[in-house]
């Protein structure tokens, strides 16, 4: 009967928010709590889950699982010591075991760690030993580090963007650590790293250039000997020694084909890595589209303020731009500003209140700005993700109404990768002029299939498309598409613990 543990440490950071992420930015649960909660979610530890529980004789271990609420800033250290503390002493308690499934993110990183998941796979190891097989679960925005690869036996991540595939990526690795444990394979890696940084429509991975790759690693998985393989693009927000993108190949002891493929997958994504960008619409011209548009929604995208990427959510610039342009229309934006919440909340639903909006975190960059309006709901800011059902928490939140301007106020950040926090306030964003949309890409269908216009707007942010405008300092160089004439010579490392 193996006993399998489960370990979990998600986050995703930009290092351009100012604002640093603390303890409680995370969900934390421990044991029991951890297979209640996610026996519920379509998550990788879901997924990983389904898997364990249809497999008879599986004694599952759950330790600790330190959860995300969101993207955001850089990590304090404090928070990350104490996070590792627990995580760490959770896995020493429960040894011995058999095998490890730990689900990662992969852009984490620290004020000093630029490598933490690394930092946790090295420790977990010196724990459990050099012989407990280790299987990991990443985002492939994810940066694949070498010290990663040294102390886990395989990996699994991502193939779709926009994400649906959590639940199945956790079951693909439960099922490869379950293989590993009976000794049916034994797997090697080759990883290839390529210097670049891609944004855009692109990435799709259903419709963009980079279905090349990601379908060459899907097919890959589904062959004879071919364990798990992946196109990761990392997280250009997240500017750390190694960020890059990486392709990687998990074969059955078979180090030649694992490089082989490794390479093919790299030079798929390097062959179409400069399409690979986003034409970006100046925040006077979104105002113009918007203000001109006569029928039907116009979303504008601000990518730059995406939360699910990192950044502060606090941004006011695009509700700037539109009543700079005397935009008359309707419109929905979010924004995070506990202050203005505050107010809302002591104005009471129905009643007047004058604030400021934006600002409150990236001071840097934004400016706050003086509105006046009516509080039309107040809510504690608890909600399901339409994406995968799991709970989310904006904090306090307010609506406030602004002329035709619907701000939904949120305590802190939360994601908006789906409509999730706008339905869940009762609002359809097919009804307004126009819609803020703090996210990079949403499924199609969520907006983009029945804009009326979609719009990527060139705003200021910590995760802005505009990369070379961020002032990467720590990230390998020279680097597409902060240098120019940037060459790619494969290099390919292999790793193996047999």
């Amino acid at each position: 009967m193996p006993r399998i543990l489960i370990a979990e440490c998600k986050q995703e950071v930009s290092t351009f928010n100012p604002v640093l992420s603390g303890y409680g930015d995370f969900t934390i649960r421990n044991g029991q709590a951890i297979l209640d909660y996610h026996r519920t979610v379509k998550s990788e530890v879901g997924g990983a889950l389904s898997v364990f529980d249809a497999t008879p004789g599986v004694e599952l271990v759950p330790t600790c699982s330190a959860h995300f609420i969101t993207s955001g800033g850089t990590l304090a250290d404090g928070a990350f010591q104490r996070i590792a503390g627990e995580l760490l002493a959770s896995i020493k308690d429960a040894a011995p075991v058999d095998g490890i499934y730990f689900s990662l993110h992969g852009a984490m990183a620290t004020e000093t760690e630029g490598d933490p998941e690394g930092y946790l796979l090295a420790e977990t190891r010196k724990i459990v030993g050099e012989r407990v097989p280790i299987v990991i679960s990443l985002d492939l925005h994810g940066i694949l580090t070498d010290r990663m690869l040294e102390h886990s036996d395989a990996a699994v991540a991502f193939h779709t963007y926009p994400h649906v595939d959590f639940f199945g990526t956790g079951a693909r690795a439960a099922k490869l650590l379950l293989r590993i444990v009976a000794g049916e394979v034994k797997p090697v890696t080759a990883k290839v790293t390529v210097p670049a940084l891609v944004r855009g429509d692109e990435l799709i991975t259903e419709t963009g250039s980079i279905r090349h790759a990601v379908s060459a690693a899907k097919a890959i998985e589904q062959s004879p000997g071919g364990l798990s393989a992946a196109m990761m693009w990392g997280n250009p927000f997240t500017d750390v020694p190694a960020l890059a993108s990486n392709s990687f190949v998990v074969t059955d002891n078979d180090p030649a084909r694992a490089e082989r493929e490794a390479l093919r997958i790299a030079n798929l994504f390097w062959e179409h890595h400069e399409k690979m960008q986003v034409p970006l619409t100046s925040l006077a011209d979104a105002a113009r589209i918007t203000k001109e548009n006569q029928s039907g929604t116009v979303v504008l995208v601000d990518a730059a303020d995406a939360t699910s990427s990192g950044a502060s959510g606090d941004s006011n610039a695009i509700l700037r731009a539109l009543l700079d342009d005397c935009y008359q229309g309707t419109a929905l934006i979010p924004i995070v500003d506990p202050d203005a919440v505050t107010a809302a909340f002591a104005a009471g639903v129905g009643n007047p209140v004058q604030t400021t909006v934006g600002g409150a975190l990236d001071k840097g960059r934004f400016t706050p700005l003086l509105i006046e309006g009516t509080v039309r709901m107040l809510s504690d800011g608890w909600f399901h993700s339409e994406t995968t059902r799991e709970l989310w928490q904006a904090g306090k939140t307010a609506v406030v109404q602004v002329g035709g301007f619907t701000l939904i106020l949120t305590s802190r950040a939360v994601s908006l990768y789906d409509r999730a926090l706008f339905l869940a306030h009762g609002f359809d964003p097919k009804h307004f002029g126009a819609v803020v949309v703090k996210s990079p890409h949403c499924e199609p269908h969520m907006f983009k299939t029945w804009a009326a216009r979609y719009v990527d707007v060139d705003a200021p942010g910590s995760t802005s498309a505009n990369l070379r405008s961020l002032g990467h300092t720590k990230c390998a160089r020279p680097m597409f598409p902060l240098d120019p004439d940037v060459k790619f010579t494969p290099v390919v490392k292999v790793f193996s613990r047999t």
